[in-house]
């Protein structure tokens, strides 16, 4: 990494907890790799604080900060300006600190999805019906980029059934009216889509080896995408391969994302191989 001078422009990452995240080393290659006077850390901070961090950031030697849980929601009564889709899905994970000074919300994550979607899976977004099984973070942002970007249709189910039918309600108000909700444990809509989403999180860390989606209701004909992407392979993945059907995991959301970020922080086109490569490292190295 470079030399950390009077010139080097500061990125932080605000939330709590922050050991999971492989973030500051995939942006910290990132710069390196594009030779960027940058350097990208974390501050774990929550709603509490929030305010007076923020505060800080405008009067130091920022370019921005990128937001995670539980701050993307709280984050935005702090900002000047709000980018439309950021605005419209009520949450930010990236503010860029403008030359007079404003900050101003955007949102990547969903960004991410649609790149990742549309470069590594090849998939039309708005070509396609779309099954999305989990309505938190992640699933808030896939299904309302899909919806901003001319989904047909979005079918949505949760455990937690007022999380989904929130964010149907939500998509339907503020983007499209493309959303309907599904019942906890009812998949008869699966066989409606065109493509199959898995924002649940089940099929990771202590749930490893699980499916949301019981396997009768999965076609060889559908193309099937794990937000998930370690491990590589889900049993939601694993399932769909073994069916026959085309699958994507999430690494591409995760890069995708993290390198728009940069390109809103520096107007550069950012090192997407070299940053590829590092989240494949990292994530051998778990």
């Amino acid at each position: 990494m470079a030399k950390v001078d009077i010139n080097t422009k500061m990125i932080t990452l605000l939330g709590d907890p922050l050991k999971q995240s492989f973030a500051a080393q995939m942006q910290n290659c990132g710069y390196e790799a594009a030779g960027l006077n940058m350097i990208y850390f974390y501050t774990e901070v929550n709603n509490e604080h929030l305010a007076d961090v923020v505060n800080g950031i405008r009067y130091m030697n920022f370019a921005g900060f990128a937001v995670t849980k539980p701050n993307k929601v709280k984050v935005l009564e702090y900002l000047d300006e709000l980018d439309p889709l950021c605005e419209k899905m009520g949450a930010s994970n990236t503010v860029v600190k403008t030359p007079e000074g404003k900050l101003v919300g955007y949102n990547t994550d969903g960004i991410g999805f649609i790149r990742s979607m549309e470069r590594d899976g090849n998939v039309k977004i708005d070509e396609n019906t779309y099954f999305c099984i989990g309505s938190g973070g992640a699933g808030r942002a896939m299904c309302s980029a899909l919806a901003y970007y001319g989904a047909k249709k979005i079918y949505i189910t949760d455990v937690f059934e007022e999380s989904s039918k929130a964010l149907v309600e939500d998509i339907n108000k503020n983007f499209a009216p493309v959303a309907e909700f599904c019942p906890a444990g009812d998949f008869s809509k699966v066989k409606e889509a065109t493509v199959v989403l898995n924002a649940s999180g089940i099929g990771m860390g202590s749930h490893v080896g699980e499916n949301p989606l019981p396997k009768e209701f999965i076609s060889k004909d559908q193309f099937y995408f794990d937000a998930c992407y370690n491990p590589a392979k889900t049993q939601f993945l694993l399932d769909a391969e073994e069916a026959g059907a085309t699958i994507l995991n999430g690494l591409g959301m995760s890069l995708y994302q993290g390198a728009a970020q940069i390109e809103y922080w520096t107007g550069q086109e950012p090192p997407i191989e070299a940053m590829r490569q590092k989240l494949l490292d990292i994530i051998s190295e778990k």
